[in-house]
């Protein structure tokens, strides 16, 4: 257990566990950090990580870890997911994670390719240690760019039984647009300098990845914002401009569900 500068009642509640689990404490470092201190305080051959907010279920390990046992070359099994809200109530149930190549599926954030975020995936401890663990200067975004590093030396496998309940609320990491939007273009950026992998065109892929960002912009309610990457990703692919069109619309169902149907 990391405790990355908590200043909520977390050291009370470890109290409780004195003798059964091993606590890290450090200075507020940021969640990138604190992954990498709890993975150099381990031993094992494979490595998970559970965020504060998020609940693995009794199985997920045993199932990922026989996943992995029968294709010993994975770089990471990833699983199915229950998102729920704040209070713990179900939201959407998402099974649709991919496996094999997923390399280029990340660069085109065209959807989701690995479920989870940083409580899905379960990595060989050989391969983390190989690529550095997650970039300290990343965020939000670490886990993405953690990520497509395994998958452009290392294909990923998928469990698609729902193994993780995410928790999706106000206070989450990814509700601060800006930190998400600056974390993913430096995670990009990246991405393609690096010479591993193909990489697929990369006007397609910034297209894709500020129509996202335009869309957390206009869910967050900055119209400047939305309009700014609206203007560069159609800059880099006009064919967008039908689903930015919809967006109105989109926003609509979501307020008055009964209206929209």
């Amino acid at each position: 257990m990391v405790d990355d500068g908590s200043t909520d009642a977390t050291p009370e509640v470890l109290a409780g566990f004195v003798g059964r689990v091993e606590v890290v404490r450090q200075r507020n470092a940021g969640v990138s950090s604190a992954r990498n201190a709890g993975v150099a305080r381990t031993s094992g051959d494979v490595v998970a990580f559970l965020d504060a907010d998020d609940e693995w279920l009794p199985e997920k390990l045993e199932r990922q870890v026989a996943r992995l046992e029968r294709e010993p070359g994975l770089g990471l099994v990833h699983c199915g997911v229950e998102e729920i809200d704040g209070d713990g109530r179900p939201l959407d149930i998402r099974t649709d994670g991919i496996e094999g190549d997923v390399a280029q599926r990340l660069l085109r954030f065209d959807g989701t390719a690995i479920l989870g975020g940083g409580s899905g995936a379960l990595i060989p401890r050989a391969v983390f240690d190989r690529l550095g663990g997650f970039d300290p200067l990343l965020s939000t975004s670490a886990d993405w760019d953690l990520y497509y590093r395994i998958a452009t030396g290392h294909r990923v496998g998928f469990v698609d039984d729902v193994l993780v309940r995410y928790r999706v609320h106000g206070a989450g990491m990814h509700t601060n647009v800006d930190v998400m939007a600056q974390d993913m273009l430096r995670a990009f950026s990246k991405a393609f300098a690096s010479q591993a992998g193909t990489t697929p065109d990369a006007r397609a892929s910034y297209a894709n990845l500020h129509y996202v960002l335009a869309g957390s912009y206009f869910v967050a309610g900055r119209p400047w914002k939305f309009g700014e990457h609206a203007a560069r990703a159609l800059v880099r692919s006009p064919a967008l401009l039908p689903r930015f069109l919809a967006f109105p619309s989109r926003r609509i169902r979501r307020r008055f569900p009964s209206r929209a149907r």
